[in-house]
């Protein structure tokens, strides 16, 4: 029979530690990579296009900068409790060398997104939506200019390239969750 704990005020603030600080910062940035990168396609059907795009234009840079400050902060406490990190930091077959670079994609990529192609993104979809205004047209339909068509062009090669940034950000998560959960933190 297993021992039963009773819960003190003792043993909650115990609970404060490095481990568990780095559980809640991981879970709260796989909620949210989760969140945008699958659940956020509900409010593209919810929501008038150009409200959508508005929304996406708002809430991606604090989600992005949130990714960001997040996985440098899991990394560098990987680092700090996976002191073999470092010194092997040129040798992916070391385990702890290769969550450090899922962290480090996670960063990179994040990092694109914010700071490169999510700004290019949002000016394309600007020009887009001034483009429409002033033919009277939508984007997709027929007879549109040929600036609008090489203007459609650019979007979906940059919403592409943005949306695989992000798709590498959540596989990379992804992949240190299901190490975190089966092997655990280490010396954390």
């Amino acid at each position: 029979m297993s021992k039963v704990e009773t819960l003190t005020f003792g043993s909650i603030v115990g609970l404060f530690t490095l481990r568990g600080g780095y559980l809640i910062a991981y879970s709260w940035l796989f909620g949210m990579s989760l969140w945008v990168t699958f659940i956020g396609v509900i409010a593209f059907k919810a929501l008038p296009r150009q409200q959508f795009g508005a929304l996406q234009h708002r809430t991606f840079p604090i989600y992005f900068a949130l990714s960001i400050s997040l996985s440098s902060l899991l990394l560098g406490l990987w680092t700090k409790g996976h002191p073999s990190v470092l010194e092997h930091l040129k040798n992916p077959q070391v385990a702890d060398v290769t969550q450090a670079y899922a962290l480090a994609a996670v960063i990179l990529s994040q990092a694109a997104n914010q700071f490169i192609v999510g700004p290019l993104t949002s000016k394309t979809m600007f020009q887009r939506h001034k483009l429409e205004k002033a033919e009277g047209k939508s984007y997709n339909e027929s007879g549109v200019s040929a600036e609008m068509k090489a203007v459609n062009a650019k979007f979906a090669k940059l919403h592409g390239i943005s949306s695989l940034a992000n798709l590498t950000s959540f596989i990379a998560l992804a992949f240190h969750g299901l190490w975190i959960g089966n092997k655990g933190l280490g010396n954390l």
